[in-house]
């Protein structure tokens, strides 16, 4: 069966190529592609601006937001079937390496995978993939596809608050640096738990899309005094919990200022490869409990029925600011890469 696929060679070289795909192995599902968005990673590994991606090591098909269909299981399939609405998962971990079986997060597998950003894991960025069932997750046929695109970034800003122990409650003030997808991911999430919100964003149209999805107060960093501004909205008080989901350098090192006694931080904004100055002491005397999170674990599931019981309230595909069909895909990363500041999210579409 041949098939359409794009595959990044290097910087800025992307090229659509015609292929011949396998059965799907015993373990495997074939899906046909319907729906993937470009993330702000994919734009970062076509300009060359992260090793994250590793056309190094050969050519590799991006895209891990993505949604299909199931076409063909293999013989070992026993929870999905064809005719299935999935995503999947980004990280994918071995499973039994040491650190699998110590039950570290799927970033700690000495095996690891990243779809859409190896030769070994390809994305979504093709008509069609191969995906182990295990990484797959069906979510409902009342989704339409952008929707199930949008499990994966919505994951992150889930898991942001809610993983590794941490949870959020009405009682929280919440302050969310970054207003991308993912920032906004997790304002949805901070909502939800009636927590007060503060989204700071340099950009006025986002921090505008911020407002229109539940933030109570959103604040232009380079307009205020950050520190001043955030105590005086948490009367005194600090942030009770800092979500980091820009990677922006000024950002970070805000979080040691706005950040109240015992704050619960998350970082979940890229920043891997640069050194940050931060006023780290302020971690000691402030008792700041600090998490990151290179990927999920165990949270495909949960996404998907937490975006499922709130999608009356919150609308992602309204996110969505340009679309291509997937013979577009060059003008769809051109726009990506030179419009960032209009781009909110790129999505590809399948025909």
């Amino acid at each position: 069966m041949k098939a359409k696929v794009a595959f990044l060679h290097g910087p800025g070289d992307l090229r659509v190529e015609e292929i011949e795909l396998s059965d799907p192995g015993d373990n495997q599902v074939l899906v046909q592609l319907k729906a993937c968005g470009i993330c702000g990673s994919d734009v970062e590994c076509f300009e060359g601006l992260s090793a994250e991606g590793r056309y190094d090591i050969g050519p590799y098909t991006p895209g891990h937001e993505w949604a299909g269909e199931i076409v063909q299981v293999g013989k070992g399939v026993t929870t999905l079937k064809p005719g299935d609405k999935v995503t999947g998962d980004c990280v994918m971990h071995c499973g039994i390496c040491r650190n699998c079986k110590d039950g570290l997060m799927p970033s700690a597998c000495l095996n690891m995978r990243e779809g859409g950003f190896r030769p070994d894991s390809p994305g979504g960025m093709g008509e069609y993939l191969i995906i182990e069932e295990s990484f797959a997750h069906r979510f409902p046929d009342t989704w339409s596809w952008e929707e199930g695109a949008w499990v994966e970034t919505f994951s992150i800003g889930y898991f942001g608050l809610w993983g590794n122990n941490g949870y959020v409650d009405a009682s929280d003030d919440v302050v969310i640096l970054g207003a991308g997808p993912i920032g906004l991911s997790a304002l949805m999430v901070a909502k939800t738990s009636g927590a007060q919100v503060i989204n700071v964003e340099p950009l006025e149209s986002r921090r505008q899309i911020a407002a229109n999805y539940g933030a109570d107060v959103v604040i232009d960093p380079s307009a205020v005094d950050l520190k001043e501004e955030v105590f005086k909205l948490t009367e005194g008080r600090g942030a009770s919990i800092v979500v980091e989901a820009s990677g922006n350098d000024q950002a970070i090192a805000s979080i040691f200022d706005v950040a109240g006694h015992s704050a619960r931080v998350g970082l979940i904004g890229h920043s891997v490869g640069r050194k940050v100055p931060v006023e780290i002491g302020l971690t000691i005397w402030k008792t700041l409990r600090i998490t990151g999170s290179g990927g999920t674990k165990n949270f495909g599931q949960k996404t998907i029925r937490f975006m499922d019981r709130i999608r009356d309230r919150f609308d992602v595909t309204g996110l969505i600011t340009h679309r291509f069909s997937f013979d577009q895909i060059h003008d769809a990363f051109k726009v990506a890469v030179e419009e960032k500041d209009k781009a909110l999210k790129v999505m590809l579409l399948f025909a």
